[in-house]
């Protein structure tokens, strides 16, 4: 990120580990925290392309975990 444009938007993350983003300059809704990437709407969204390779809810992959080892 240049150090002329400020960051527009962070990453947040919720507690199923879901991606978003959000603007900097406002209250995160309830659920979300930040992730810790700020940049541009286009940054963040790249972030995210990165970070987020298994889009299922975390509920889901635990279940699935554990179905697995239970058979």
């Amino acid at each position: 990120m240049s150090e002329q444009t400020p960051a527009t938007h962070r990453v947040v993350l919720n507690d199923e580990e879901q991606y978003s983003i959000w603007w900097v300059d406002r209250h995160l809704p309830a659920g979300w925290h930040a992730e810790g990437f700020t940049g541009s709407e286009e940054e963040c969204l790249a972030h995210i392309d990165t970070v987020w390779t298994d889009m299922r809810p975390a509920s889901l992959r635990r279940r699935m975990a554990e179905h697995a080892s239970a058979t």
